[in-house]
């Protein structure tokens, strides 16, 4: 910088001193050199003594007192090209000289201020010297601008309060430089770093970012602005999802937010670092609609170019890049409107462009801050000699003096009173720092675009409309917004199987109308009807269930959910129960009557089946009561991994599924598939058992064992298959849907399709035995009349009695018969002529009777041979001796006697006993009726197997 009549720049190394070889105070042994320089400038007697007889503090204190004085003001900043930051101080000169200009221009001010410039090459120890010299060697300053690297100006600032001095930074950024115990004489005119904070946390609140996180550059200067932000950031109850700090390699860190979701990114580091951190961001795909970057705006213009030290292209460092927000002061105010130098912020930026370029120095950001400074001190100055002049007029009789400390005093709670609109905007300060303007900018397509403002003093966020450009269509999360989504059932689906659910309800609806319906007919009444209302029953229970596991919780609250857990499986449970128990109870009936011979004689009674199926179901609720009441059904949420919004959105979905579970869960079902598993074994065993069973009617064995084949088989695909689905409720509804389905119509079809096919067919169908064959004709007379003896149920077990009884009495009807038979024959032995026309009449009739070929089942057996056991074997032995001892043709036992006796006893037989049997009814023809007319007697071939005795 090139001295003007304004200014002068000192040198800071004048001659040497005697005092600067001796040896320091003993307490200095171990201080930085800063430190110990300061040491010796404050301690050293010799070297106080110097400069108070140099610059005679408290004695010539009376500037105020005159107009048109020269004012000296110590500046301090690096000029060598060499030192860091010197291209700062070489862009303030022409703006100082400017508002010395505007200052007197203004003709509002009586004094000139003339600066004194002492260069402090950025250096600790340079600077100290620096000032020391100005103390020491040049006029009596009083005030101090200046203080550019920060290390230099906390060093400087700190010794401010014991020379009675105030200094006013334009440059000095670094938040240490606020602690006012610490450094009470000390103000800037540009913001701190700190002053950024309360913007962002208001750029956050704007956006209803409550989550971000923090990275971090580990340099004092950036961790002392994360700590501020912290506490910024806890007083807006704003969440800071992750801290993270680097030295060299941010990648890692970088991955850490990542990992950690965080969207919303606060960095703090210098330009050099931030090529790499945007590496790392956009190879961890870290950039785009879901993410944003706020960094600091102080880098300089292309930074990316310049700095780019990574193995990122330029084009990937702009992609990561793009949509970040820059935080940083405004260098000049946007509110075109005059100042205190009576111009606006646009007028004094081409005035001071001007000065540039006749100077041919590059521009400095923090000019507006330096020129608004040199009117701060002017304002300052002016106010300070007031309030000395009216202090003066006060004491004008006596002699007033006023020394340096109370002169400092004064300049400071000035300085703290000052509030005008400058080019930066405007200028006041709250214990030292300036209340600015903050402005946001924008990376846009590889610039920085201004897309608002935060005014410090009236706490206020001014966003540009539609200047903001996020990548996405709304501004990124600050968090993965995770929405649960319920995995249910789809209406498609469940609709279609509720169809084929009703449909099965009507087939079994229709199945009780024909059950009910042709209760007294003999193929049903054989069949036990209220059996087959309870198999019905089960089977709609079975159908019912499935709507019930078709609802979830989009459906029901969340406590109806847990009642319709309980529900579900009691109706199931019980349906199943009665379904297979009344088959199963049935199957046992025929297996008691049929393989234990002693039954014979026993009425087993649908009550008693009734009772047996009572007694399953009343296992069945002692088993869910105590599940009930121990380990209740509880409505639990299954979740599962994030998965992407189909739609795109910035959000994740977290699917989720409620399931019907307990503590003891697997117990408690092994206790409900253990005791199925006992009744299913047990049915099939019945069904074995009672395989050979002729009657169809009775004996539904073949079509149990198919239904409990497949229902087993089904029912262990359909537990395996939905317990390896439980996280797919769409496949697991479908399968155990169409297991219920599947098992419940191939059990209501495999016992009441074959009945519905023989009643069409076949009406009389119950009564035929494999071995018996009946024409159509003798069919339909012997509706009315039992087969079989031994085929006990409730329709014939009061009917065996019966016809028990009139065997009995049938046997001794033919006692009597007999011998009234054998009287008539003696009496016609006398005219042989009728004899042909018995024997030719008769006779064959007789072999017919005799040879009744297909009666060889068990209970067909029985009766012939109660009969045939039954013979008079007492007649045959209480003969007549007189009779035994007759002639061959007068002997009533000689074959010629015993065919006329068999061409008229055995139609008269043939009427009377074939009825007990079921043969004939006893509506038909007399015993005198020609046995010929009988339709069933001339299919008969004949035989001569069968003895009848006794006759």
């Amino acid at each position: 910088m090139q001295p003007s009549h304004h200014a002068a720049v000192y040198p800071s190394h004048p001659p040497p001193l005697p005092f600067l070889v001796s040896s320091p105070p003993p307490h200095s042994m171990f201080l930085p050199t800063g430190c110990l320089l300061l040491s010796v400038l404050l301690f050293h007697p010799a070297l106080t003594k110097v400069c108070n007889d140099r610059t005679k503090h408290g004695q010539d204190n009376s500037w105020f007192t005159r107009d048109g004085e020269n004012l000296p003001i110590m500046v301090l900043m690096p000029m060598n090209e060499s030192a860091l930051m010197s291209s700062i101080s070489q862009g303030i000169e022409p703006a100082v000289q400017l508002a010395i200009q505007h200052i007197r221009e203004s003709g509002k001010y009586s004094f000139s201020l003339i600066t004194k410039i002492y260069d402090t090459e950025c250096d600790n120890a340079k600077g100290l010297r620096a000032f020391f010299d100005a103390i020491c060697y040049g006029p009596k300053h009083l005030m101090i601008f200046g203080g550019v690297c920060p290390s230099v100006t906390s060093i400087i600032a700190e010794s401010l309060e014991g020379w009675n001095l105030v200094q006013l930074s334009f440059a000095a950024t670094t938040p240490v430089l606020a602690d006012k115990k610490k450094y009470p004489n000390f103000f800037r005119t540009v913001p701190s770093d700190n002053a950024v904070n309360p913007a962002v946390v208001k750029f956050l609140n704007y956006y209803n970012w409550s989550r971000v996180g923090t990275l971090t550059q580990d340099v004092q200067r950036f961790s002392e602005v994360r700590n501020d932000l912290t506490n910024e950031l806890e007083k807006a109850n704003i969440e800071i999802a992750d801290t993270e700090s680097f030295s060299n390699d941010p990648c890692g860190n970088v991955k850490k937010l990542k990992d950690n979701d965080v969207r919303i990114i606060i960095g703090q580091f210098d330009e050099n670092l931030a090529s790499r951190v945007f590496c790392c961001a956009y190879n961890l795909n870290m950039f785009g609609s879901k993410y944003q970057w706020i960094i600091p705006g102080w880098y300089q213009g292309n930074w990316w170019e310049q700095a780019n030290n990574t193995n990122c292209t330029t084009k990937k460092l702009l992609t990561a890049m793009e949509g970040y927000i820059s935080v940083d002061f405004e260098p000049l105010s946007a509110r075109q409107i005059k100042g205190i130098s009576g111009r606006t912020p646009k007028e004094y930026e081409r005035e001071y462009s001007r000065e540039l370029q006749q100077k041919g120095v590059e521009a400095s950001k923090f000019h507006g801050f330096a020129y608004d400074g040199i009117w701060v001190i002017a304002k300052t100055l002016t106010r300070a000699m007031e309030l000395l002049r009216i202090k003066q007029r006060q004491n004008m009789y006596h002699n007033f003096t006023v020394d340096d400390r109370e002169v400092g005093k004064m300049v400071l709670d000035v300085m703290n009173e000052t509030n005008f609109f400058g080019v930066t905007g405007q200028v006041m300060f709250r214990n030292g720092e300036r209340m600015g303007t903050i402005k946001f900018n924008q990376f846009q397509e590889g610039q920085e675009v201004k897309v608002g403002e935060y005014n410090a003093i009236a706490d206020v966020l001014d966003l540009i409309n539609n200047s903001i450009r996020f990548q996405g269509v709304e501004p990124p999360k600050d968090r993965t917004f995770v929405r649960l989504q319920r995995r249910h059932i789809n209406v498609p689906l469940y609709s279609i199987l509720s169809t084929i659910t009703i449909l099965g309800m009507l087939m079994a609806g229709a199945f009780l109308f024909f059950n009910i319906k042709n209760r007294n007919h003999r193929l049903i009444k054989m069949s036990s009807p209220y059996m087959n209302n309870l198999i019905i029953l089960g089977g709609m229970l079975s159908y019912a269930s499935i709507f019930l596991f078709g609802l979830d919780g989009g459906f029901v609250s969340d406590k109806e959910f847990e009642t319709l857990c309980t529900v579900r499986t009691w109706i199931l449970i019980v349906g199943y129960t009665t379904a297979f128990g009344a088959m199963f109870a049935k199957t046992w009936r025929v297996h008691a009557i049929f393989k234990n011979v002693k039954m014979k004689k026993k009425i087993i009674k649908d009550q008693k089946l009734l009772i047996i199926v009572g007694g399953m179901l009343l296992i069945d609720l002692c088993i869910l009561i105590c599940w009930q009441i121990v380990d209740p059904l509880r409505r639990t949420v299954e979740e599962y991994s994030l998965e992407a919004d189909p739609q795109g959105r910035d959000i994740a979905i977290r699917p989720f599924l409620e399931h019907c579970e307990n503590t003891h869960m697997t117990i408690w079902l092994g206790i409900v598939y253990a005791y199925k598993g006992l009744l299913m074994l047990f049915g099939c065993f019945l069904a074995w058992e009672t395989r050979n069973v002729s009657i169809p009617a009775l004996n539904d064995s073949k079509y149990i064992g198919m239904s409990v084949y497949n229902v087993g088989i089904m029912c262990i695909i359909g537990a395996a298959v939905s317990f390896l689905t439980r996280d797919q409720p769409n496949v697991q509804f479908c399968i155990v849907a169409l297991v219920i389905i599947f098992c419940s119509t191939i059990t209501l079809c495999l016992v009441f399709v074959p009945k519905l096919i023989t009643m069409r067919t076949n009406p009389d169908a119950a009564t035929q035995n494999r071995r018996l064959k009946f024409t159509q004709n003798q069919k339909k007379e012997d509706s009315k009349t039992s087969t079989s003896v031994t085929s006990v149920n409730q329709a014939n077990t009061s009917r065996l009695d019966g016809l028990q009884t009139d065997n009995h009495r049938l046997r001794m009807r033919i006692t009597e018969l007999d011998k009234e038979l054998e009287e008539v024959t003696m009496q016609l032995q006398d005219t042989p002529e009728k004899t042909p026309y018995i024997k030719q009449n008769h006779y064959s009739d007789a072999n017919n009777i005799l040879s009744i070929r297909n009666f060889t089942d068990d209970g067909e057996k029985s009766i012939l041979k109660n009969h045939l056991e039954q013979k008079p074997q007492a007649q045959w032995g209480s003969m007549d001796p007189s009779r035994i001892n007759r002639g061959p043709l007068e002997d009533i036992n000689s074959p010629e006697h015993i065919q006329r006796r068999l061409s008229l006893q055995l139609p008269i037989l043939h009427h009377a006993y074939l009825p007990s049997i079921g043969g004939v009814d006893a509506s038909c023809t007399s015993p005198n009726g020609s046995p010929g007319s009988s339709p069933r007697h001339r299919h008969m071939p004949p035989s001569y197997r069968v003895m009848v005795s006794g006759l």
